[in-house]
């Protein structure tokens, strides 16, 4: 069956990206421009995470807003790719910055913009907004994996 609305074929989160629950930081993607990503993610009060992150006072931790900037990233660089398959491999975080914590109720909107995309790698500007607030912030680096065999790892 063919449709008229270009969204319902635009492929999936799970399409996408070859992370699941519980890893998955992205829920769906809002916008799709060109150049430019909007995704969101629902933060339930029975994400793995917060049973240790903090008992009694739950908080998303820092580097799991720097996977959900990371995956919104990698979605924004699969639209880029020629290779239909390929995957962000994360080689760089650059000035990440945090600026509130990120409670269980509250909805996280990632955005990544596209910097430069140059032979395989792509340096994107990333935001995590709470309630239109800045929660965090990074420029990061992705190699698709169809150009990662020059890309060791120690």
């Amino acid at each position: 069956m063919r449709t008229n609305n270009p969204r319902e074929c635009e492929p999936t989160v799970l399409e996408i990206l070859p992370l699941r629950y519980p890893y998955l930081m992205v829920d769906r993607v809002l916008e799709r421009e060109p150049d430019r990503v909007v995704a969101l993610k629902n933060v339930s009060q029975n994400e793995w995470f917060f049973v240790g992150h903090f008992p009694g006072r739950p908080v998303m931790p820092g580097t799991l807003l720097i996977e959900g900037m990371a995956q919104t990233a990698g979605i924004l660089m699969h639209q880029h790719s020629n290779h239909l398959q390929a995957q962000g491999l994360l080689v760089g975080v650059d000035g990440a910055r945090f600026r509130r914590q990120v409670v269980p109720g509250d909805q996280i909107l990632y955005e990544a913009k596209l910097l430069k995309a140059r032979g395989g790698l792509y340096r994107m500007e990333v935001a995590a907004r709470v309630e239109n607030e800045l929660v965090a912030e990074a420029v990061l680096s992705l190699m698709s994996t169809s150009e990662s065999s020059d890309v060791q790892t120690r």
